[in-house]
């Protein structure tokens, strides 16, 4: 069985049981219990189950109700959102006209973007400023500008934005789940990242694994309503249920 699909299956175990030991996964899936352990470790590191002695718990799904500081974001999981941002950057064709969201994973993405023919709209002050210094036409969205997010939001941003058509469109998320898709903690910003799936023709949530399971109050689509670009998704609900690609399939 491949690392994956056991891990997966652990999860699967634990939703229906609640608590499971090692010495349980080891016969059911007839691996080592050192391989167990370390499954159960890349899993709690995640996020997704609470590691005790002689097993595991499962972790409920977690809300979040506020939003970390653009700078602070800048530094967690570099990793992951450098890969997520390398896969989308290349997903730009010549002919493309992209919107562009603010946040710490699409700020990645303008920085591997090389194809110069595309224009751009964002709502992130700093990406339209690294497209710029790359030689892309690239249009600022009129609106307030938060100052914690760096993001322009709000009514006249939505309002704005509905002016435009995209044949893509790339965005961030605080958090994804089964049921309450894709969500963040902002109204306004959720206004935004709404009205810019409705007028693309594709969309793209940008969103790495820490993400997964994470819910915030406002909802800014179903799950289904964009191609999900994470590093990997450990969570069987959403991979049946979601567009999803997975840039760190190891």
């Amino acid at each position: 069985m491949l690392k994956q699909e056991r891990r997966n299956q652990i999860l699967h175990l634990l939703r229906e049981q609640g608590a499971v030991t090692v010495t349980q996964i080891a016969a059911l899936f007839d691996a080592s219990e050192a391989t167990v352990r370390r499954d159960l470790a890349a899993l709690s590191q995640l996020g997704r189950v609470r590691k005790v002695h002689g097993g595991a718990t499962l972790v409920s799904q977690a809300f979040m109700n506020r939003e970390d500081a653009f700078e602070a974001k800048t530094f967690q999981n570099v990793e992951a959102k450098e890969a997520i941002a390398r896969y989308a950057a290349a997903q730009i064709m010549d002919d493309d006209f992209v919107f562009i969201d603010a946040g710490s994973t699409t700020y990645l993405m303008t920085t591997f973007i090389d194809n110069t023919k595309a224009r751009f709209l964002t709502n992130g002050p700093a990406h339209a400023r690294t497209l710029a210094q790359k030689g892309c036409r690239v249009f600022v969205l009129g609106g307030e500008l938060r100052r914690s997010t760096e993001a322009i939001a709000g009514v006249v941003a939505a309002s704005n934005l509905q002016r435009y058509n995209f044949s893509k469109a790339f965005l961030g998320t605080n958090g994804v789940s089964e049921k309450q898709g894709y969500t963040t903690p902002d109204t306004d910003e959720a206004m935004i990242k709404a009205v810019a799936i409705e007028r693309s023709f594709v969309s793209y949530v940008l969103c790495d694994s820490s993400k997964i399971n994470r819910v915030s109050a406002i909802g800014f689509a179903p799950i289904d309503a964009a191609c999900l670009i994470c590093d990997r998704c450990p969570d069987e609900g959403i991979r049946k249920k979601a567009i999803l690609k997975e840039v760190d399939e190891a």
